[in-house]
């Protein structure tokens, strides 16, 4: 008499796929994360290694801007043999560009994983999604810094002189690290809407520009009409930019880092949940 033997199924055994990520991710602990965060980082930081022409914007757009504006508008504004003084007055300001104009690549980046399919590579692993878009964002933060080290180096060559405390230059870079990350929320949320990257890229621009040039970048906004300074009044960049020109320039404050760290925070809390929710979405 023969006797037929049943097996109960492994508690562990794979599941369909989708079904224990999902389960998981809201049971990985805080060091789980930063695991992962470290991981994905070092895969982004790799692919830079591998394609380092994707470096160029961050090495070539400071010096163009730096000599672009300083030798084009310098003597316009500041004077004809003053462009020392507009060198303290645009540096600053384009710290705060500088960080918009990386954020807009973290937005086309995301976008082309989702056309290559890497995100289906990540979907079927057990990671937090949120750990995905945190790493790009670390991965951006420190091609920032590159770019702002660039820029800093471009104005001291060309007469830039630090009139406050070198604390008070670093709490200008870390200032700018800080909005400009908030920024990053807003581009992977574009990212993860728009179909293609050239539309991530188009519409970034319509963002970029009037945020841009409606600012204290790279001109003082007194000699602008009325409409236009009440914008730049409230244009966060103006504060951004005011905020970093009065650390390095050692003038009075006012409320315009305390301005730039409400509008970072703001940012943040609104665009971040809704760029993760999508991205859980889409994957």
């Amino acid at each position: 008499m023969s006797t037929v033997t049943t097996t109960k199924p492994s508690p562990t055994a794979a599941a369909p796929a989708g079904g224990p990520v999902l389960a998981d991710e809201g049971r990985i602990g805080l060091r789980g994360n930063l695991r992962h965060i470290g991981a994905l980082a070092r895969r982004n930081v790799l692919q830079i290694k591998q394609d380092p022409e994707s470096m160029f914007d961050v090495l070539f757009m400071p010096i163009i801007f730096t000599l672009l504006f300083v030798f084009v508008f310098g003597g316009a504004i500041s004077g004809k043999g003053n462009q020392d003084e507009y060198v303290n007055y645009v540096v600053p300001g384009l710290m705060a560009m500088m960080g918009m104009n990386i954020a807009m690549g973290v937005g086309t980046g995301v976008n082309d994983d989702f056309k290559k399919g890497v995100m289906d590579r990540f979907r079927s692993m057990p990671i937090a999604r949120s750990s995905v878009l945190i790493a790009k964002i670390v991965v951006e933060l420190g091609r920032m810094m590159v770019a702002i080290a660039i820029l800093l180096g471009m104005g001291f060559l060309l007469g830039l002189s630090i009139k406050g405390s070198i604390l008070d230059l670093f709490l200008s870079i870390g200032l700018s690290a800080v909005f400009g990350s908030s920024l990053m929320w807003i581009f992977i949320l574009l990212g993860l809407t728009m179909k293609t990257p050239q539309a991530v890229q188009g519409m970034a621009m319509l963002v970029l520009m009037p945020l841009q040039f409606g600012s204290s970048i790279f001109a003082p906004p007194t000699t602008m009409p009325g409409w236009l300074q009440s914008f730049t009044d409230v244009n966060p960049l103006s504060n951004l930019a005011d905020a970093a020109r009065a650390l390095i320039n050692g003038t009075p404050l006012g409320n315009s880092v305390w301005i730039t760290l409400a509008w970072s925070v703001g940012i943040t809390l609104v665009t971040m949940p809704l760029a993760v929710r999508k991205f859980r979405q889409k994957t």
